[in-house]
């Protein structure tokens, strides 16, 4: 279901796809964060790392009510914080989409699904 905003000239409707894509560029700019995990249920205990053109599906956006909630699976470097690298994800995506898109994100949560090593490949 696209967000729908109202302007003068007409409606412009946003599709959540664009909204997650949006949302996963902005987070793979902050420090310390490794990339998107899929939202698919980990493999052997391992979460997926997404490449950059699939970064919308680590992604999802709830859209009730003109409510917009982002979750955001995400995998972080090892040795940083990982309450700092989260609270700048959530800061960095909010700003990001409310610049960009102009609507107003109500929460975005962050699921860490996992810690990536300079050895992992």
């Amino acid at each position: 279901m696209p967000v729908e905003m109202s302007t003068p000239l007409g409606k412009i409707d946003v599709t959540e796809e664009v909204i997650a894509l949006i949302a996963g560029g902005a987070a793979m700019e902050v420090f310390g964060l490794v990339g998107m995990a899929s939202r698919k249920a980990l493999k052997d205990g391992i979460a997926e790392l997404l490449r950059r053109e699939n970064l919308g599906k680590g992604v999802v956006v709830h859209n009730q009510d003109g409510r917009v909630v982002l979750d955001m699976h995400i995998i972080v470097s090892y040795g940083t914080k990982i309450s700092e690298v989260a609270g700048n994800v959530q800061r960095r995506v909010r700003y990001t989409v409310e610049q960009m898109i102009g609507i107003d994100i109500e929460a975005v949560n962050i699921f860490v699904q996992g810690v990536r090593t300079d050895r992992d490949v």
